[in-house]
Order: structure tokens, then sequence, then C-alpha cells
């Protein structure tokens, strides 16, 4: 398993920051040339080096004024990302095929010719394709792929490490100081943003020390949360600065916005008026992105190590997390204020399904999905439907008032193994067997007004009668 690693540049100097943007400009082109000419159906069966052969045959390689290495590198990266669009218009196509006919002859013939890529010979099939799949275009110009054999690096006398790739002159070396001490390998991947560099490389997840760590043995359910990244079937919580976190970085944003909205203001007020000196002072120097993204990124790489803590102390415990699928998507008809809508929109669930993945992946533990429709509005007891208000979920049934995340990562728990409820039981259909247990589970209750005497008299009578 692969995960990726960023080290970013320190201090820069600006001429050699100019090179590496030069350099990218040229191999954007390079990137929009093989996207507007294969980003196609056509196309996209092609391979790069396909492309290569023809590029070299045709002389189109001389117009970027790039070396041989950077060119062909820019060429397979952008192929495989029209690859990986190609296949992307699949899904889509695979649900359309399974809405469309129930015949099992029939969808093998369509899966198969869909797989083989011999869909242009059916006419259903064709219709399809075309409707998902549309040309594509590419802007990208800050973007630079060095292939692994083409970069080295060193360290100096004050222990500072540097990476040299290759620039626009051919034997003439960028060299980079970075601000770590490991050293990227293979294929790199150079963005630049802010007068800043960042690479990005590939490591074997093996390699990490968390990796290392053994899984625990028990079998425990999670529901993830605001307040906190994950609250586990045990009653446990994990990541509870994730609420706090996200609340102050949504609250800065507002403040934040809301100047800069003034100051907007301010220069297209000055434009209007003919004033455009103003105005480009403004937009230049107080309405800049550079400050503004470094933040972002900051508070992004605190969300992911928040969340990827939390998950680290849920596999200590287990060697099974169940889980509901958080790569799914979700469309609530409950209707939220601004300032929740603004929290909920820096949701971190796509972070926390890629934490438990790969977690759970390196270190040995079993991640299982199940379907999480009601957990969060059942009673884990009698199986009633209660009614939640925040943190707290109000069961009408036994009268218990549970802690919403608790009681719904114990229903998640128990839907592993459930033989009624899979992973891909409608929701409609879950209501219905979650009240039906739940009509069962009441039937075998006492009534709520009988007090211990009557119940005790009942039971006696009852007995009398069997006997009888």
């Amino acid at each position: 398993m692969k995960t990726t690693r960023i080290a970013y540049s320190h201090r820069l100097n600006a001429g050699k920051y100019a090179a590496l943007v030069e350099q990218a400009r040229r191999l954007g082109r390079v990137r929009s040339e093989v996207w507007q000419r294969y980003a196609s159906v056509g196309g996209a069966r092609l391979t790069d080096r396909q492309v290569r052969d023809g590029w070299l045959a045709d002389g189109t390689h001389r117009q970027f004024g790039v070396l041989a290495n950077a060119w062909k590198e820019t060429v397979r990266d952008a192929m495989a990302d029209i690859t990986a669009n190609f296949e992307a218009a699949k899904v889509p196509v695979r649900r359309a095929i399974r809405r469309h006919t129930s015949d099992p002859a029939q969808r093998r013939r369509l899966f198969g010719l869909l797989k083989a890529d011999r869909w242009a010979e059916d006419p259903y099939l064709s219709r399809l394709m075309r409707s998902r799949w549309r040309r594509g275009h590419n802007r990208t110009r800050d973007q630079i792929v060095v292939r692994a054999d083409q970069h080295n690096t060193r360290v100096d006398a004050r222990g500072r490490l540097w990476l040299a790739v290759p620039g626009l002159v051919r034997r003439q070396l960028v060299r980079i100081p970075l601000n770590t001490t490991f050293v990227p390998t293979g294929t790199l991947r150079l963005i630049l943003r802010g007068d800043r560099v960042e690479i990005h490389y590939q490591i074997d997840a093996a390699m990490m020390k968390t990796s290392q760590r053994p899984c625990g043995e028990a079998t425990i359910g999670v529901d993830k949360g605001y307040t906190e990244a994950l609250t586990d079937s045990d009653g446990n919580y994990h990541g509870e600065g994730l609420g706090h976190l996200l609340t102050t970085e949504s609250d800065r944003l507002k403040e934040r916005n809301r100047r800069r909205a003034k100051v907007r203001s301010v220069a297209n007020t000055a434009a209007l008026r003919g004033n455009h000196a103003k105005a480009d002072r403004i937009a230049r120097n107080n309405l800049g992105a550079i400050k503004r993204d470094r933040q972002a990124g900051r508070h992004q790489a605190r969300v992911r190590t928040e969340i990827f803590t939390a998950v680290h102390r849920v596999v200590d415990t287990a060697a099974i997390v169940v889980a509901e699928d958080l790569t799914k998507t979700f469309a609530g008809r409950k209707q939220f204020g601004r300032n929740t809508n603004r929290r909920l929109a820096a949701w971190t669930k796509g972070v926390t399904a890629e934490a438990l993945t790969n977690v759970s992946e390196r270190r040995g533990s079993a991640l299982v999905h199940v379907n999480a429709a009601y957990t969060s509005q059942v009673c884990h007891r009698c199986g009633a439907l209660g009614h939640r208000s925040g943190d707290r979920l109000h069961c009408t049934s036994c009268g218990v008032v549970w802690q919403a995340d608790v009681n719904a990562a114990i229903n998640v728990l128990r839907r592993h193994g459930d033989p009624d409820i899979t992973l891909r039981t409608p929701h409609h259909v879950v209501k219905q067997i979650v009240q039906a247990r739940a009509d069962r589970h009441r039937s075998r209750l006492p009534l709520p007004d009988s007090s211990p005497a009557r119940q005790a008299e009942s039971e006696s009578s009852e007995v009398l009668s069997n006997e009888q």
C-alpha cells in the first residue's frame, strides 16, 4: 500500500521559483494539448506511448520548448487522467444498465462490451457513453512531474536537505531547499503555490511507524460526529478537539470574509469612478490568496491529524471496526441556518472515510461497512424510533434519554451480521423492519400503568387458567 507525503520548499530563491513557474507554464501547454486532442471517445483508447511516438514523428514536441523527459512525463500523467475520467464515466452507465434490463444474459452482454471498450458496437451503450463522457479541457499551469531517475538530493553542512530537479536547460538543475530531512523518492509532482513549492511523493505504508503498531482484538462499532471525530460502541470518544477546531475556523472565515467583502466593495466603487490605480492597488495588496491558501492548508492538516489520531485510537482496541459507508452522498431534508450550513460545509466525512480505510488496511484490522439508516434515531434497548434533540435521543417507548452518538454506535455494531438489513437495503424498507421489530418488542412488555402487585396477580391468574 502506498501513501502520499508532501514536503515544502523553505526560503526558495525568487529567481529559481520564477524559472520553475515558466517551466510549469510550458508543461501546462503540453497538458492542454493532450486533453484537446485525446480527451474524446476515440482518443481515450490510446496509450501514452502511442501519443509520444506520434508527437516525435510529426514534430509536435518542438513547439513547447521543454526537455524530452519533462514533456513525456506530462503526456503520461495527462493520459492517465483521461483514462481515469473515461473509466469514471462507465460507473453511471453500469447503473443505467441495471435499471434498463433484468435479463441476466442481456446484462452480461452489455457489461462485457463495456469492459472490453467495445460499447460502440451497441447503439444503446454508445448513446449512454456519449451522454456521460464529454470532451474535457485542462488549464493546469502549476505542476511539474519529475521522473524517479531525474532528481537527486544532498544534505549541506548545516543539515539542510536540497532537492535538485531538471530545469529548462539541459544539464542545469534547479536546487530547492526543503523543510524536511526525509528524502523524497520515486516520481515527484511539484505544485507551485504562493511562492512556495509543494513536493508530492509516495512511500510504502509499511515504512511508517504507525503501521508497526498492532491492532486490538475487539469488535467495535463507531459513529462519526461533529463535536468529536468518532464515538465507539463502548461509550468512548475519540478526537474530541475536532468540533472546537471546525467551529473556530468557521467563525474565523465568517469574520474574514466579511472584512474582505467591505474591501472589495471599496475597490469596485473606485473602479466604477475610474480610479483603476486604486482598485488595482487594493486587489494586489488586500485581496490576495497566498496567505488565505496557506491558512487553509494548515487548518486542513490539523483536521487530518485529529481524525487520523482518533482512528488510530479506535484500531488500538479493535480487530474489526464496524462503520457506515461515509463515501455515500446523503441528501438531508432538514433546513439549517447559515452558520450551521457553513460549519457542516466543512464536514470532514471524506477525511474520516479515508482514515478508516487507510489505518485499518495498514494495521491489519478489518473495516466492515453496514447500513446506517435510522441508527441515530432508534433506541438500542427497545428498538423504537425516538426523538433526537442535539446530542440526546429521547426514547418515547421506554422513556430513557441516551447519548445520541453512543446509541448510534451501538446500533451500527448490531447491524453487523443483521440477516434482514444488508448494506443495500433501501431506507424505507429498513424503517419498516425497525418498526416491526419495535412492535414485537412492545407486545412482550407489561402495561405502562401496571403495578408489581397487579403484575403478580395477572401472572397467578394466568397460571391457574393454564392448570384448569
